[in-house]
């Protein structure tokens, strides 16, 4: 052996220590962070719900303007035949959802919280935040089930919702307020106060409700009429709104549903000649090794990202806690800038003895074809993952935590702060993401497996990856599609164009709702 290969020796076996103490260290994190995400609400929920809002406010349109015989057909077209109806069952389901998901709290917290040694506390305090969480949504919620209670005509169902809030012990003060409010509202006895903490506690179609009751029982028929006017100029413009986050993506599944058939058809007409054939044979000559692909993600993605960077920012006084609404925002930003900047550095350190790099891998060239490919792969996901949605919502039933992004985003309200969510989500993220695992992670495991099972790896590890056990089966169908597009372009512009497209569809939609 020479002197070289002695002096390289101690080193890999030291490398390889470390690699191990630290995966170890990584997969204690990963496992705790996606069981602590088992009983966290999704933001699906949310969204139902801010969509299901739209609804109610839009429902309240006449349809001004249009002709008489014309506003029914598109009313029942954008609403259904009864809208406060179809929100009520709605609301209903999201409250079922949330009882539920207490009781099963419930079963995990007592015995935890019974225990008197230091085993198991973390977690009962983690699962009686979600509890309290989620008591506190069904208040939320019985304040507004009343509302559509009385507005069908059902004032002592209302009422009793109402007092039941109101005289419940785990109820915030704000909430047992306003049910208080409502309830002598119904029953005849207003107080000065009481307009005033309605246009402060409610909103939308809600606050309509509820001070229209209050202005019929003042007998304030002017404030009355003024206010049916307000709500008219509201409701019309929601609709729009509704039809954006209704009617947009529903256009791009048919346009995805009418790709899908005729990719299909193309490959049983003209088989290795087809579109989706398209470089399938095609490789790359990896000349690292597994260790190397082990190196980058362990060391360069989780364990810079996840462990080391919140530990260097929160030693240095860094928190997003005590910051205002841009703070937040430019925080993630450079959070996710650093992140990337330690991944990518951790990455050319591992590759650089290989260089150059094996041709077309990191390809950003830009083509008329791989813009093609990405716009055809957004379309094509749009269907598909509608899908996978509804079959995870079975699965979940409104559980298994959610990118904690989309919560900010959806109760944002100011402009700046969005445009900073909306640069690190649609621009940020798809850069780094798709240099790191469809750039490099995807054509190193094509050394071991075949592009198929490299595809399909790369999407699973992609989705583990954002740390939500509710997303792991959307996200690894979107990265399959990434993945596909990928080998089949063969340059990063089409997974990046796919991937930006994606999330800004999302952050769109996010906007209009919580806007």
């Amino acid at each position: 052996m020479t002197p070289d290969s002695d002096s390289i020796q101690p080193w890999l076996s030291l490398k390889r220590l470390f690699l191990i103490i630290v995966t170890a260290l990584v997969g204690l994190v990963l496992v705790q962070s996606l069981l602590s995400s088992w009983n966290e609400p999704q933001v699906a929920s949310q969204l139902q719900l801010y969509q299901t809002d739209l609804l109610l406010e839009g429902s309240a349109w006449k349809g001004e303007g249009l002709p008489e015989d014309q506003w029914p057909v598109i009313r029942e077209g954008l609403l259904g035949k009864d809208p406060v109806a179809n929100a009520k069952k709605q609301y209903e389901e999201v409250r079922e959802g949330a009882v539920e998901g207490m009781d099963r709290w419930q079963t995990q917290t007592t015995p935890s919280l019974a225990d008197g040694t230091n085993a198991g506390k973390p977690l009962a305090r983690r699962l009686q935040t979600a509890l309290d969480q989620q008591q506190a949504l069904i208040h939320r919620l019985d304040l507004r089930l009343g509302l559509m209670d009385a507005y069908q005509g059902k004032s002592e169902s209302a009422i009793e919702r109402w007092q039941q809030v109101r005289d419940s012990d785990t109820a915030f003060a704000p909430v047992v307020r306003t049910a208080d409010t409502l309830v002598r509202i119904w029953q005849d006895d207003v107080l000065p106060e009481d307009e005033a903490w309605l246009r402060q506690s409610l909103n939308g179609w809600f606050e309509y409700r509820a001070l229209d009751q209050l202005y019929g029982m003042e007998g304030r028929e002017g404030d009355r009429a003024q206010l049916q006017t307000q709500e008219q100029e509201t409701a019309q413009a929601k609709l729009v709104k509704l039809a954006l986050v209704g009617v947009v993506p529903t256009l791009g599944a048919i346009v995805g549903i009418g790709l899908i058939i005729w990719l299909v058809a193309q490959r049983v007409l003209r088989g290795s000649q087809s579109v989706l054939r398209q470089n399938a044979g095609r490789g790359w000559e990896i000349p690292w090794t597994g260790e190397i692909v082990w190196q980058v993600l362990i060391v360069g993605f989780f364990f810079v990202g996840q462990i080391l960077l919140p530990l260097v920012l929160g030693g240095l006084g860094f928190s997003s806690g005590s910051l205002s609404s841009r703070g937040r925002a430019i925080f993630s930003l450079v959070y996710y800038l650093l992140m990337a900047a330690g991944s990518l550095a951790v990455l050319w350190w591992s590759i650089r003895p290989y260089r150059p790099v094996p041709k077309e891998m990191f390809s950003l060239k830009p083509s008329r074809s791989g813009l093609l490919w990405g716009l055809g792969g957004y379309f094509v996901a749009v269907p598909l993952m509608f899908g996978v949605a509804l079959l995870n919502q079975q699965i979940w039933q409104g559980q298994g935590g959610s990118n904690p992004l989309l919560q900010t985003v959806l109760e944002e309200q100011d402009g700046v702060a969005l445009l900073v969510f909306f640069l690190t989500a649609a621009i940020a993220a798809p850069l780094f993401e798709e240099f790191l695992f469809r750039g490099f992670l995807l054509p190193s495991l094509t050394r071991y497996v075949s592009a198929g099972w490299a595809i399909a790896l790369s999407a699973l590890i992609f989705a583990a990856a954002h740390l939500s056990l509710s997303e792991v089966l959307p996200l690894t169908l979107l990265g399959a599609i990434l993945g596909f597009v990928y080998t089949r372009s063969r340059t990063l512009i089409s997974p990046m164009v796919l991937h930006s497209a994606w999330n800004s569809a999302t952050m769109l939609g996010l906007f209009i709702l919580g806007g």
